[in-house]
Parts: structure tokens; C-alpha cells; sequence
């Protein structure tokens, strides 16, 4: 769980990302939780949507999410049928093999980068040709991890 406080328009908004993987994430703002939808363009989030708010919130409340966006787990690069790694890491886990069909937003690893555990993503349906990385292996932006064909 990672917790933000954010200040939109002089008002302050505590953010919780309880979870987060592929296209969706689950938040609490201001103690109000959201299922919400995740918009990617290039790998990289750009917006929250939200789905089925729980209790109703002010508009205002609604936004704070879409603030939230760059502070969140990157899901990971895609360059041909390569997954890369979005940013400079240490991978933590790798949950494909050889053999695997995975789908698209499947989390195929967990990585550390600046202090944060971000899901990596399969940005292609397919079958993982190769697992180009192992645990504990730091890796550089843009370097492939995973080839799925």
C-alpha cells in the first residue's frame, strides 16, 4: 500500500493505492474507496477513471486519482514482443516461465524501483519465448525482460 497526500485546487486529499495491476487499481480517497480503471498510452499511466465508486464523492474527491497517476507502478514498456523494464530496478519476482500463455496486462514480475515495488505487465497476449532476467538481478531502463511470442 503506498499513501499520498495531495493538494488539488488548495485542498487536501489523502490517497491510498491498496492495489494496483494491469488496467485497474483499487483506492481509498479520503477514506471513500474506488475501483478504477487505468488508461495507458506509451507504458506509462496517464489517468484514473474511476469505475463503481463505493460511496459517492464530490467531484473534486473523483480527481484526486488522476494526480495520483504518475506516482504509481509503471507497468511496463513494450517494444516489439519484448517487455522492458520501464526504469532502472531490482527484479523481486519473476512470475512467468518458458512455455506460459499470458494475456495482455498479465503481471509477469515485480520489480524495486526508487523505493517502490511496481508491477510489470505483459503489454502482449501470447506465449513467454524467453525469461531474459532472474531474481535479484538489477536491470537498466528500457532493457528487456521477457519475450513473448
Amino acid at each position: 500500500m503506498k499513501k499520498y497526500e495531495l493538494t488539488i485546487k488548495g485542498k487536501k486529499f489523502d490517497v491510498e493505492v491498496k492495489d494496483f495491476g494491469g488496467a485497474t487499481a483499487k483506492v481509498a480517497v479520503n477514506g471513500n474507496e474506488y475501483d478504477v480503471d487505468i488508461t495507458y498510452k506509451g507504458g506509462e499511466p496517464v489517468a484514473f477513471t474511476p469505475a463503481t465508486p463505493r460511496p459517492a464523492a464530490p467531484k473534486a474527491a473523483a480527481a484526486a486519482p488522476v494526480a495520483a497517476a504518475p506516482a504509481a507502478a509503471p507497468a511496463g514498456d513494450v517494444s516489439g514482443n519484448n517487455v522492458v523494464a520501464p526504469m532502472p530496478g531490482l527484479i523481486m519476482k519473476v512470475l512467468v516461465k518458458v512455455g506460459d500463455t499470458v494475456s495482455v496486462g498479465q503481471k509477469v514480475m515485480t520489480m524495486e524501483a526508487m523505493k517502490m515495488e511496481n508491477d510489470i505487465n505483459a503489454g502482449s497476449a501470447g506465449t513467454v519465448k524467453a525469461v531474459l532476467v532472474k531474481e535479484g538481478d538489477n536491470v537498466k531502463e528500457h532493457q528487456p525482460l521477457v519475450t513473448i511470442g
